[in-house]
């Protein structure tokens, strides 16, 4: 049931960055045709600059669901076990710690911005358009959780999830 919907999830993350990615560019194409015969679009610069952040957010969360943030996997895959597990878990606690915290902070942000609108659309509310920073971190810790297990298995055995063959050492 888990694998069920980590796999739901993924292909749903797919298609929502990808839908905005899709909005985004058609959005600057937009705007530039616009701007090339005189007529600029007031709107264009604060909502496209809204959209990457949203591509951000959501496309961090579905890379935390797939293990492909950076990372120094030849360093912690090269450790002895027992730091190796020991640095995976201060890393794990640390990156879900600071989204949960940045989920909190965001949720406490949509408090303060609560009545505000955008300024170029102001039918807009702005607590919309900062939804992204809670609900992007929780997507994150989510995903971060969703593929905890995989990624533990990976480092114990020693092996990188990027890489799937086994590590190999130096003699």
């Amino acid at each position: 049931m888990i694998s069920q919907f980590r796999r739901t999830l993924d292909v749903t993350l797919q298609w929502v960055v990808i839908g905005q990615m899709i909005t985004l560019t058609v959005m600057v194409l937009v705007a530039v045709f616009y701007r090339k015969f005189g007529a600029s679009l007031s709107w264009y610069d604060e909502v496209a600059s809204i959209m990457l952040a949203w591509i951000t957010y959501y496309g961090a969360a579905l890379a935390a669901l797939r293990r492909q943030h950076l990372g120094f996997d030849g360093v912690l895959l090269r450790l002895p076990i027992t730091i190796r597990m020991t640095a995976f878990v201060v890393a794990e606690v640390l990156v879900i710690g600071f989204f949960s915290i940045l989920a909190w902070a965001g949720w406490q942000v949509l408090a303060v911005v609560g009545d505000e609108h955008l300024i170029s659309l102001p039918w807009i509310s702005v607590s919309v358009t900062q939804s992204v920073i809670p609900i992007g971190a929780a997507l994150f810790v989510i995903c971060e959780l969703l593929s905890l297990p995989d990624s533990w298995a990976a480092t114990r055995v020693g092996r990188s999830l990027e890489h799937p063959e086994p590590h190999m050492t130096r003699s």
